[in-house]
């Protein structure tokens, strides 16, 4: 069955993804500067040059549990102090390695241990919540680095987290990024009178100077959906995508879009991929 978009009723929802990724200060889509990074149990040396600007644009950064052990081993053990101003770590600390927590407790300015042995949240969960009850100017969007990766069923956890923690169809808590050093996952909350357009390229931006590279993606991990999209190399209008039926994997941004617009009947995952360093502008 088909649906029909009245463009009266229609709602647009922005995402500005190159400023995530690029140096300087971060506007947020609630007019507020800054992200709060969180810094996930998984190994970040193929990412290092994108989290370095990610953590320099952030305002907020903490690790969960395992998280300070992988940026004190890409860093601070080797006398790299790019990461030493961690703010907090963050969870049941099961994995928190103590040479790792030594060394951040005793920086300049001692990152807070923030131990939470509740088994009915992951690690994750409370990075999240501690991030929500500390942001100074309130709600927040938060960058989870190491958010995909390895085993598959901490993979699929993180997902779920965006669900979880997005429940507001307007984001009113902040929007929740997963960075995985290969690619950028969000949630589009589904409405098919909301345009979600997806800054990918700044205007005047020369090829070799993206971000991001071409390949994206729009899963329909809760529920089945209907999809609009415009921009990509394989458009679909009122395309229903579903697991076990039809799910648009590996299209491809065209060369010139610089906003991809997706409408989505009901909430979807979209992840784009990021272009290698050494291929892009980002440092």
């Amino acid at each position: 069955m088909s649906a029909t978009i009245n463009n009266e009723d229609e709602v647009t929802i922005e995402w500005n993804l190159t400023t995530l990724v690029r140096p300087g200060p971060i506007q947020q889509h609630n007019d507020q500067t800054g992200v709060a990074l969180i810094v996930l149990n998984q190994p970040l040396e193929k990412s290092l040059h994108v989290i370095r600007t990610l953590w320099n644009n952030a305002s907020i950064r903490v690790a969960a549990d395992g998280g300070a052990n992988a940026i004190y081993e890409v860093a601070g053990q080797h006398g790299d102090t790019t990461f030493d101003n961690l703010q907090a770590i963050v969870g049941d600390l099961d994995s928190l390695d103590p040479i790792t927590q030594e060394y951040y407790t005793s920086r300049t300015k001692p990152a807070a241990i923030i131990r939470q042995a509740s088994q009915e949240s992951t690690d994750f969960g409370k990075a999240i919540n501690y991030v929500r009850q500390n942001s100074p100017a309130g709600p927040i969007d938060i960058v989870a680095i190491g958010g995909l990766g390895g085993r598959v069923d901490q993979g699929l956890s993180q997902l779920h987290h965006l669900y979880l923690f997005q429940k507001d169809e307007h984001y009113k808590q902040g929007r929740i990024y997963l960075f995985s050093g290969e690619s950028l996952t969000f949630l589009l909350k589904g409405d098919q009178r909301k345009v979600h357009k997806i800054r990918v390229r700044d205007e005047g931006q020369l090829g070799e100077e993206d971000a991001f590279g071409k390949h994206v993606g729009i899963l329909p991990v809760g529920e089945k959906s209907r999809i609009w999209t415009k921009g990509l190399e394989w458009d679909v209008q009122d395309w229903e995508t579903g697991f076990g039926g039809r799910v648009s994997t590996s299209n491809h941004i065209l060369p010139e879009t610089k906003v991809v617009e997706v409408r989505t009947a009901r909430d979807v995952l979209f992840t784009v991929a990021l272009r290698d360093g050494k291929e892009s502008g980002v440092p």
